[in-house]
């Protein structure tokens, strides 16, 4: 089954091939302010499930955690689409507003919860992480 998704104007389009790695939920600040709201939901998949079209525009930002991280996104509508790491070569996270059909993600963990909004509950039974997940 393919998973496919898109920026916000349709300049940037993708297609996944194979089962999701990971669903979790940023909370750090960064992301908070790259996404516009409380936190950023991401996916990880290897790069070779991916097929991407179009062009993205890449922001080069700096962790709390001292790591890069290569926040790409579209440069006509400013869609963030996905995020890749120096630290995690082979490793893309696609920004789960991009899907079209967003019924698959099941969020497995939180992480930067020590930043996160103090109106966002998360569900106990869901894994929680203060700071970086690793």
């Amino acid at each position: 089954m393919a998973i496919t998704g898109h920026c916000l104007c349709g300049a940037v389009n993708y297609e996944i091939e194979g089962d999701l790695q990971m669903c979790g939920v940023c909370h750090c600040k960064n992301c908070q302010r790259q996404a516009g709201s409380a936190y950023s939901v991401l996916f990880a998949i290897s790069d070779d499930q991916i097929k991407l079209s179009g062009d993205l525009t890449t922001y080069e930002d700096h962790a709390e955690s001292g790591n890069v991280v290569h926040r790409h996104f579209c440069g006509t509508c400013g869609s963030p689409v996905k995020t890749t790491l120096p630290t995690q070569p082979g490793m893309t996270y696609i920004k789960a507003g991009t899907l079209d059909d967003t019924e698959i993600l099941r969020p497995q963990i939180h992480f930067w919860t020590g930043s996160k909004q103090p109106w966002v509950e998360i569900d106990a039974n869901v894994a929680q992480i203060e700071g970086n997940p690793g």
